[in-house]
């Protein structure tokens, strides 16, 4: 903590930093992930770039230090809202407060309508976004603030959720129209399981509460594929755009589908929008009468969702709408009102992508009812359809089915009959990758000397490492046999981690042989005619071929392709990789480049 005399130096300086309005705006775009358009832009702020403060972290905390955090805070707002409309810049403006300053003694309420006010911009255009620097103590005090920004038009967003000190009961108490997600949960979430399990349980809460959904920090376009295959609507990070006092108007997004999870039919056979059963639906303000009749006179009917502009707000169930109408005077009494008082608000809502075995998971972990009741589904926060529990849990029960039966025993990666059902559909597709073959060098004589317990040993040990090498979002492994495999990489940097894996596998198999072998580098044993041999240490030897789809017919000229790389590899000594890459001339011939 700075002493006096500093305290009072860093107080001086801020004053003339307010007072000489020397603060300056950035913005950062905020998209839309349905169309890629501009959705609306963050106001951040700046202190001068010759001064220790212009830092944003540092402004902040000296200003709470001397006690002029509500001063800035409301600078800030001046800055940002007259840049923003200065730059004329489309969509909603997302202008950071500090609850603290809205709990503050001092708040005056309608300071910040003056100011749009001033400058000609509607309080609609507006989000009021509430960063949380310091623990929220009085929240019935900041929910009649909030209450106040509302009444005038105002929309409110939680900002960092999932860091800070209180972020999930502030969205509990306050009901904001969004949330934004903290950039750790997003940053990555391609490669981790449990971040993407967070996300997801995020987006489902927002699904049933009616907010919307940011993901914040998205960097890449992994994270923004993922991003959006879990249904969140609207995403900010460099990927998207930098903050610019002069921010771009145009952004140039990836939308396209890259999920290689699907099925090879060009559909969802591995996804929840394989179950997808086309139910009808009612508005919120149906008669809840006509909800009744609708039950009795369809006893196939199990459910109906209700849905409010393509949105799936809750869910009627046979047997509770026609329990209820079985009561004496329940036509008479309740007929007419809105059937919205007899769906269940907080139904089970999926989105069309996510895969059937993280989907029975969360049916399985969830509350029993949604295994009889169904889930509703949906693509990107709008209505498709339902798909129930039977379906669900039969769907599974094939695919476990499938995979033990074509798995490979000892590691249990998918077999031979995946692996070209894998290929063919990439090809299919149209769908760009690199197979890349990995054979075991010299393994018989080390299962000879060593024992096959210890052979298999080595051929697990490959089958973790190329699982630990692959993107597990975008690349196959399979285990054709022995001691072969193959990866169909689709992911970025490949060729990198294939040579950091050759290096960890030469370090790593020295645990699986004696001392004195791995001292001489090798070992002698007897060949099958009695006579002895000097046979290398295991090694790894990678052929990989780069797949342009066009100049392929089938998973059998791949294979083949891959053998003849694999072949060269296994020609230089000690692990290594060597990679076919295969082009069209002038004339439209293939032509092939190598490279060790």
């Amino acid at each position: 903590m700075p002493q006096l005399p500093e305290l009072e130096s860093l107080r001086h300086e801020l004053v003339l930093l307010l007072d000489g309005g020397k603060l300056s705006a950035l913005f950062q775009p905020i998209a839309s992930l349905n169309d890629g358009e501009i959705f609306g832009y963050e106001g951040l702020i700046r202190g001068p770039s010759d001064s220790f403060l212009h830092s944003p972290i540092n402004l902040f905390r000296s200003a709470d230090a001397v006690g002029l955090l509500p001063a800035l805070d409301l600078a800030c707002r001046r800055t940002i809202i007259a840049a923003f409309v200065a730059e004329r810049l489309p969509g909603r403006l997302f202008l950071n407060v500090s609850p603290s300053c809205l709990t503050a003694p001092d708040f005056r309420p309608g300071i910040t309508l003056d100011i749009l006010r001033n400058v000609g911009l509607q309080p609609q255009r507006v989000v009021i976004e509430l960063t949380e620097t310091q623990p929220t103590h009085d929240y019935a005090l900041l929910k009649d603030a909030l209450l106040h920004y509302r009444e005038m038009g105002f929309q409110i967003a939680i900002d960092d959720l999932g860091e800070g000190f209180s972020t999930l009961r502030l969205w509990s108490e306050l009901k904001p129209d969004f949330v934004k997600i903290d950039k750790y949960f997003v940053q990555g979430l391609a490669n981790d399981a449990q971040k993407r399990q967070f996300v997801r349980s995020i987006q489902h809460i927002a699904l049933n509460t009616a907010t919307r959904v940011i993901a914040e920090g998205i960097e890449t376009q992994q994270e923004l594929d993922v991003v959006r295959r879990i249904g969140i609507g609207f995403g900010q990070g460099y990927h998207i755009g930098r903050p610019q006092p002069h921010p771009t108007r145009l952004l140039s997004l990836d939308l396209a589908d890259h999920d290689t999870s699907r099925g090879r039919d060009g559909g969802r056979a591995r996804t929840a929008g394989s179950l997808l059963v086309d139910v009808q639906t009612v508005a919120p303000g149906e008669r809840s009468e006509a909800v009744c009749q609708l039950f009795t006179g369809s006893p196939e009917l199990y459910a109906l969702p209700v849905v409010e502009g393509q949105r799936p707000v809750g869910l009627l169930k046979r047997h509770e709408v026609l329990e209820f109408f079985a009561r004496p005077f329940t036509h008479e009494l309740y007929g007419n009102r809105p059937c919205r008082a007899l769906m269940d608000p907080a139904p089970l809502i999926v989105e069309a992508s996510m895969s059937l075995q993280e989907l029975s998971l969360l049916v399985t972990a969830a509350e029993r009812r949604y295994l009889a009741d169904g889930f509703i589904v949906t693509e990107h926060g709008y209505y498709q359809g339902m798909g129930t529990g039977h379906d669900l849990m039969r769907a599974i029960t094939e695919l476990q089915v499938r995979a033990a039966r074509y798995a490979n025993p000892l590691t249990l990666l998918p077999g031979n009959v995946p692996i070209q059902e894998e290929i063919d559909g990439l090809l299919a597709e149209g769908k760009a990758f690199t197979m890349a073959y990995f054979d075991l060098d010299h393994f018989k004589p080390y299962n000879d000397v060593y024992g096959y317990a210890s052979g298999d040993a080595l051929i697990q040990l490959t089958g973790t490492m190329l699982l630990e090498a692959a993107d597990p979002q975008h690349d196959f492994v399979g285990h054709i046999g022995g001691d072969d495999f193959v990866v169909l990489f689709r992911s970025a940097g490949w060729d990198a981690r294939c040579a950091a894996l050759l290096r960890d596998f030469d370090a790593r198999r020295l645990e699986h042989f004696d001392a004195t072998h791995c001292a001489t580098g090798g070992y002698w044993s007897p060949d099958r005619r009695g006579e002895l041999q000097w046979h290398a240490l295991v090694t790894l030897s990678v052929g990989a071929v780069e797949v342009d789809p066009a100049l392929f017919a089938s998973h059998h000229e791949v294979a083949a392709a891959a053998a003849a790389a694999k072949r060269c590899a296994k020609r230089e000594p000690g692990s290594s990789l060597f990679v076919e890459r295969r082009s069209v001339d002038g004339q439209g011939a293939a032509i092939t480049l190598l490279a060790g």
